[in-house]
């Protein structure tokens, strides 16, 4: 019996994906232009059928086109019969647009509460010295019950602690110089975008994880053509994103089919020059969500792109053509074929470089959680369009969104920018008030001793008076003196 979701033909039949299977994880790998956009379009439009909704990530702008029915054409009549697919229709899937910078969908947001000091130091590519100086800050804030929303609660909390943490306690000593350089940080990811991606109102996960109202699942799509280019910030998101999954859904075990689906593109910029405490979050990350009901699949072009205890849990495999012109590519060929369940009738080494564009060969997860054996597979035609949709049918589905009027305009809440901004302000205003008042009781101090010391000196007119007295006095003095010696030697004289 056919179940499950359709990937294409081969020569023992049709090549399907289990979805009790789903969510151990998948890799869709193969060089550029061999067809992995197609079959992460075919494999997005089955799972949306199925009632699963899907978060992708488009870094070409050829995603867009699932929100649109696809164009007749006689190569995709040819490959329906050739696979023998019945009640084949073209049509558009319900599809949310999203984008960090608010310009191709409506915006993304997070907190930077949300985002965490670990992802964050990610982010912006601190040492651990720094990264301690990060985590104190959250503490504090924790501690002062303080909102760290936007990249300004960060960096007034920061430059708060550096001016004043001394005073509110021993451990929030921290060197400002210190401090300076995680500032520099955050003003190169502001120039990024990172003052975009920071704020309010903060995007829900169960927005994400919406079913439309025929039954199928919402594909939401992110426009990552201009945030590819800061693949640290690209990176960073998706694996909050993961994380967040991880954190706060339910533990359902194997389900019938998946709560959701994370197709990741690009995935090798996840692990370039990520740190081993980093790449071992990701690998824990990845092999716990799948009892949260999530499916993970990473999109890259060779399978050596990814470390082997990630490599280790993707259990659906469907790996296009790669070219073998260097020994580099050889190997990377070699490390391919090896991921997969041998089959005796099939040299996998041989097809992964000969096979044509929309070929692949595809394992999958069987019952009991078994990988079937590797077949060479013609992928099916996606029934949306294979192409993006034009600005106008963009901007008509993300009009029509009821995400898009929840999250389009930005909020601006009481957080800790301006809760610490007041309270620097109270305390100049506290310090102004204390100088003010000791110069005021200064002012009176002084003027009570020139009081005292008023009262026990003469006047200038006293003064002059005595002086005046005192020198007729002596003038008299003086006078009656002479005249009495006078009189005294004329009397002896005569």
């Amino acid at each position: 019996m056919e179940t499950g979701i359709l990937i294409g033909g081969c020569e023992t039949g049709k090549v399907f994906l289990d979805p009790r299977y789903a969510n151990r994880h998948g890799l869709i790998a193969g060089a550029t232009g061999t067809g992995k956009t197609v079959t992460l379009q075919c494999l997005a439009e089955g799972f949306s059928d199925m009632g699963v909704p899907v978060f992708m990530a488009d870094v070409k702008g050829d995603l867009s086109g699932l929100s649109q029915t696809g164009n007749p054409h006689p190569k995709v009549d040819e490959r329906v019969e050739k696979i023998g697919i019945e009640g084949f229709e073209q049509r558009g899937f319900p599809v949310a647009f999203w984008d960090v910078f608010g310009e191709q969908g409506t915006p993304v947001r997070s907190t930077i509460s949300e985002m965490g000091p670990q992802l964050l130091s990610r982010l912006l590519d601190l040492n651990e010295t720094q990264e301690s100086i990060l985590t104190l800050v959250f503490e504090f804030a924790d501690d002062e019950g303080l909102l760290l929303v936007d990249l300004n609660d960060l960096r007034t909390s920061l430059e708060f602690i550096a001016d004043q943490g001394k005073e509110i306690s021993s451990s929030l000593n921290v060197s400002k110089a210190s401090v300076n350089a995680i500032l520099r940080r955050l003003l190169m990811l502001e120039r990024e975008g990172g003052d975009l991606f920071f704020g309010e109102p903060a995007l829900q996960l169960e927005d994400l994880m919406q079913v439309n109202r025929d039954g199928r699942g919402v594909i939401n799509i992110l426009a990552s053509d201009k945030l590819i280019l800061s693949p640290r910030v690209y990176s960073t998101f998706l694996l909050w994103l993961l994380s967040e999954l991880f954190e706060n859904l339910p533990e359902v075990g194997d389900p019938e089919k998946p709560e959701m689906v994370f197709f990741f593109d690009e995935a090798h910029l996840l692990f370039n020059n990520a740190s081993k405490a980093l790449i071992e979050k990701v690998e824990q990350v990845v092999r716990l969500i799948r009892s949260k009901g999530v499916g993970v699949y990473f999109i890259t072009q060779s399978p050596s792109d990814l470390p082997d205890n990630v490599l280790g849990q993707l259990g659906n495999r469907v790996q296009h053509a790669l070219r073998a012109f260097t020994p580099r590519d050889q190997k990377a060929v070699k490390v391919a074929a090896q991921t997969f369940r041998p089959n005796p009738n099939l040299d996998t080494f041989d097809a992964i470089t000969n096979m044509g564009v929309g070929e692949a060969l595809v394992s999958v997860l069987q019952k009991g959680g078994v990988p079937t054996v590797v077949e060479r597979t013609l992928v099916r035609p996606p029934s949306s369009r294979m192409g993006p949709a034009t600005d106008a049918e963009r901007k008509a589905v993300i009009d029509g969104s009821r995400m898009h009027r929840l999250y389009a305009d930005a909020v601006d809440p009481h957080s800790a920018h301006e809760v610490l901004l007041e309270r620097t302000a109270a305390r100049l205003k506290a310090a102004e008030e204390a100088a003010e008042h000791e110069a005021q009781e200064k002012e009176q101090r002084k003027a009570s001793r020139s009081s005292g010391r008023s009262s026990n000196r003469q006047s200038v007119t006293e003064a002059l008076m005595k002086s005046v007295v005192r020198s007729v006095g002596s003038s008299l003095g003086r006078s009656v003196g002479k005249s009495l010696l006078r009189g005294i030697l004329g009397s002896l004289l005569k």
